[in-house]
């Protein structure tokens, strides 16, 4: 779930992507209007920091698309025209399970930390967490008890196509592992890759990163292979998706050139050292000509 105020364009970007038990996914997307940046709020969507790093609080309630084929997400003007509508309803509560990495660099040193650069996602960061609350789809409900998840937070300007491409990778395995890997690519086919290994509960910075991805006949990523090195040594970690969500976002510039990024989000079974665990593979590219241009590495 995201919510991303928007005030000077006078509304929020809302999204819900709830990815079910059977393959289906229950989903909305929203720009709902606001005026002000005192809340994060709208739309049905809201966010609340209890304790800042230690505590959140998300709920969500209202109406969601239910997809028996996540595939219908490739056309939306004919997914919100046919798709079966139900009242649903999220709460997460949010504990930190690990340090915060990233934030808004203090000194040239720090600059290393900045995932995006300037032009998108100031002073991201990002947290492990544990979450306790419930998901429920009409009639349908599923308890989150000792359930672990991830959560990023940023300010300032986020147009999506100014990343040119990126491999953003997420999972948990319990507690206390789990890892938040990211291959950035420019234009010019030089590439960053940063991120952390949470080991015993502590974060361990990527010195490198190794990235090959099977890909579907719709040129989406289908499985994937990692190999990440830290100063504790190095983890080799496979994935596999169990359910897509083929998204999109579209900008019109001042000029009238309308600007397309395909936004690939596999909900993804990992496996580390004979650890399984749970998250998403996320690929974000410009799509120039009709291709995606990071495809097909």
């Amino acid at each position: 779930m995201r919510l991303g105020n928007r005030v000077n364009e006078g509304y929020a970007e809302l999204s819900v992507c709830l990815y079910l038990p059977d393959g289906r996914v229950a989903c909305q997307f929203r720009r709902p209007e606001i005026s002000a940046n005192d809340r994060f709020e709208a739309g049905g969507l809201r966010y609340e920091c209890k304790q800042p790093f230690e505590s959140q609080e998300m709920e969500y309630e209202g109406e969601l698309l239910v997809l028996e084929d996540p595939e219908d997400l490739r056309d939306p003007t004919a997914m919100f025209k046919t798709a079966p509508r139900v009242d649903g309803a999220v709460k997460f509560e949010i504990r930190g399970v690990s340090p915060v990495h990233g934030g808004e660099p203090t000194a040239p040193e720090h600059e290393h930390l900045m995932y995006y650069g300037p032009q998108f996602s100031r002073g991201h960061f990002n947290q492990h967490t544990g979450v306790r609350g419930y998901i429920r789809v009409g009639e349908e409900e599923f308890p989150l008890n000792d359930a672990y998840g991830w959560r990023d937070h940023s300010w300032g300007p986020r147009y999506w196509q100014v990343i040119w491409a990126y491999r953003l990778l997420i999972a948990n395995f319990g507690p206390d592992r789990g890892f938040m890997l990211l291959k950035n690519i420019m234009p010019d086919g030089s590439s960053r890759r940063l991120g952390v290994l949470q080991i015993d509960g502590s974060y361990h910075e990527v010195l490198d990163l190794d990235i090959r991805t099977e890909w579907s006949d719709t040129q989406d990523p289908a499985a994937i292979w990692i190999g990440a090195r830290t100063d504790q040594g190095t983890a080799v970690i496979e994935g596999r998706t169990l359910t897509l969500a083929p998204l999109r976002n579209r900008r019109k510039t001042e000029t009238g050139e309308v600007l397309v990024s395909r936004v690939a989000e596999a909900f993804t079974e990992y496996s580390w050292e004979g650890h399984t665990g749970y998250g998403i593979m996320e690929y974000i590219e410009r799509v120039e000509d009709g291709v995606a241009v990071g495809y097909p590495l």
